[in-house]
């Protein structure tokens, strides 16, 4: 290897010992990021080189005709990228010194690539920013600098690399040092320290070059291996852990039924046999009973472990829920401030909706406001923009259609990072992380300040003109197709009894109002208070508005008796044992198995006879 180390000027240190004899360290995760073609690859082989962590055969494998190694070949695993001369994919290498253990991401520099610049940096302890000496800061140079402090990478460090190109001129790579330390200065004034190197000959890398004199400053390696890496403090902040699988119950070896296992990352805290837990976002607690990892059972856990989780009581919980401390909880956000990065062609707009897949969880948002869109030519930020083109990084509030458990990323990384993905093509479109999650109360006490206006026209006048009163008849007891079977069949008749009646139940307007919704249990309360204001304003405007299949009638009919509007309940199962009682009460019990729909709904108005629904206004 020693034809490698014949460079220009780097000298070469004493031989370290192979890497299965070295004694397990502290572990640095870095990554490489700059703009394409500054040299990340063959910094990432030299430093393979350098450190003795190539296998033989790897390094014969990538000699040129001269015999020579392509030292970028070593981390350019794509047959792609070999060819085009570009990393395309993130990739990963693991090496050790006498002082530390590394696991180093190589990302892509091209544009096109920017998302896997953000999934390999994403972890990292340290980001290398490289920068060709000839042609200094670049466009991508600041873009991967913002990205990896939006991504909370603690340590930055640049490297002028291709010095060997400009003649070591110490005139040269002050000039680029100054660029750099503008950029740091712009995004926050980040700490930065600037190395100059030559990645082909190996000179300040992890030999110090003669080639630099007038640099007194550590070599890349020597900066590597002495930064400071915090460890977690698990002590610090309340549980986090992610339900991502639940393990059904089988018999165990003495025939007894097992409890189910809630499996998942730690992503914060500490968590104990014993531990009262919080599983949300249903509110329920219980205790934990037995902690295992793939290989033994435990009696404590911290991150980043996977385990598997019993609990004492036998409760719903299933993935994309959180278990938490009870004492530590996030804020069950429905709006989250978010700086994201849009990573597709297609450029995002206020009003676009889109699918945010935040730990385990995926939920529908919406764009309710872009607030700024950073340019990367001068890293100045601009208010308001129209909308953000690939490759943007801007500071984005998102509505969700149900709740989001979320840290602030500046707290949490695992919990305070999602990703946007485009519900059609199923392509992941952003990623980014909260600056501020603001819970559905918070939410909700803002809408509250918005003063009512109602119409000019009085209810009492509307009822002159039309002859009749509005109001609701909600429907519940039958699954959504017979009920609104049945909604439609009342809707005719009461039209036909000349009282003006439309169908707003939750099949009727899923394209429009609910098209934001999923499948979840958050989503099928939003669902039903959507619908329940819809019949709200329906019943204010004087007609009849008739809810199947739509939920619990609780929520509509505090919402008609907040408004003095009339609701009336019928339960379609016919059944009366049943507990409901106060505001889940039915009004009425009609058996709809017998008969049409059209008979149904005959015997649901002759049995709301007399109800205020259907009475007709006082004439003068």
């Amino acid at each position: 290897m020693t034809e490698l180390l014949g460079a220009p000027g780097a000298v070469p240190a004493p031989a370290t010992a192979p890497v299965a004899e070295r004694a397990p360290r502290e572990l640095l995760r870095l990554a490489t990021a700059g703009s394409v073609d500054d040299g990340k690859s063959t910094l990432i082989g030299r430093i393979l080189h350098d450190t003795d962590s190539l296998p033989l055969d790897h390094l014969d494998s990538v000699r040129d005709a001269e015999g020579v190694p392509d030292l970028a070949a070593l981390s350019d695993g794509l047959r792609a990228e070999r060819e085009q001369g570009i990393t395309i994919d993130v990739a990963y290498r693991f090496f050790s010194t006498p002082k530390r253990n590394f696991v180093l991401a190589d990302t892509p520099g091209h544009e096109r690539y920017t998302r896997n610049m953000f999934t390999g940096a994403s972890n990292a302890h340290v980001a290398v920013l490289l920068v060709d000496a000839r042609a200094g800061v670049l466009r991508q140079t600041r873009r991967h600098a913002r990205i990896a402090t939006l991504l909370g990478v603690p340590h930055l460090v640049a490297a002028v690399n291709k010095m060997d190109l400009v003649g070591f001129d110490r005139a040269r790579f002050e000039e680029v040092a100054a660029q750099l330390h503008d950029v740091a200065e712009r995004l926050g004034g980040v700490e930065l320290l600037v190395v100059p190197i030559a990645a082909k000959h190996g000179d300040n890398v992890v030999h110090r070059s003669a080639n630099t004199p007038w640099y007194d400053g550590p070599t890349l390696m020597e900066h590597l291996e002495s930064v400071e890496v915090t460890p977690p403090d698990h002590g610090v902040g309340g549980l986090r852990l992610p339900v991502q699988w639940v393990s059904r119950p089988e018999a165990g070896p003495d025939g007894r039924q097992q409890r189910r296992r809630y499996t998942g990352r730690m992503a914060a805290g500490t968590l104990a046999v014993g531990d009262e837990v919080l599983v949300l976002p249903a509110g329920s607690r219980s205790r934990v009973t037995a902690l295992d990892t793939l290989d033994a059972q435990r009696q404590v856990a911290i991150p980043p472990l996977s385990v598997s989780v019993a609990l004492a009581d036998d409760i719903d919980v299933g993935r994309g829920d959180l278990l938490v401390s009870p004492a530590d909880t996030p804020p069950a956000a429905r709006e989250l401030v978010t700086s994201i990065c849009w990573m597709s062609e297609r450029p995002l707009r206020v009003g676009d909706r889109v699918a945010l897949k935040h730990t385990s969880r995926t939920v529908r948002a919406i764009v309710q406001r872009l607030h700024d869109r950073l340019d990367p030519e001068t890293l100045d930020t601009s208010a308001d923009p129209a909308e953000l083109a690939l490759n943007d990084i801007g500071t984005v509030t998102l509505r969700t259609s149900a709740v989001v458990l979320a840290d602030p990323y500046a707290r949490n990384r695992e919990t305070g990072a999602f990703i946007l993905i485009d519900e059609t093509s199923n392509d992941t479109v952003g990623a980014g992380t909260v600056l501020e999650a603001r819970d559905a109360a918070t939410v909700a006490a803002a809408a509250a300040d918005a003063v009512w206006h109602p119409s000019a026209v009085s209810r009492e006048q509307r009822a002159a003109a039309t002859g009749q009163r509005g109001g609701t008849l909600w429907l519940t007891g039958l699954p959504a197709g017979p009920a609104a079977t049945v909604a439609t069949a009342l809707e005719r008749a009461l039209l036909a009894a000349g009282r003006l009646a439309y169908v707003v139940d939750a099949p009727a307007v899923r394209h429009g109002l609910l098209q934001d919704l999923g499948d979840g249990p958050g989503d099928g309360i939003e669902r039903t208070r959507r619908v329940a204001d819809l019949a709200r304003l329906f019943a204010d405007a004087g007609a009849v508005a008739v809810a199947g299949a739509a939920g619990s009638p609780s929520t509509a009919r505090a919402l008609h008796a907040a408004a003095g509007l009339p609701c009336a309940v019928v339960d379609l199962s016919g059944e009366r044992t049943g507990t409901a009682v106060g505001e889940h009460a039915a009004d009425v019990h009609v058996h709809a198995g017998a008969g049409s729909a059209e008979e149904v709904a005959e015997r649901v108005l002759a049995a709301l006879a007399g109800h205020p629904l259907l009475e007709a206004p006082a004439r003068d």
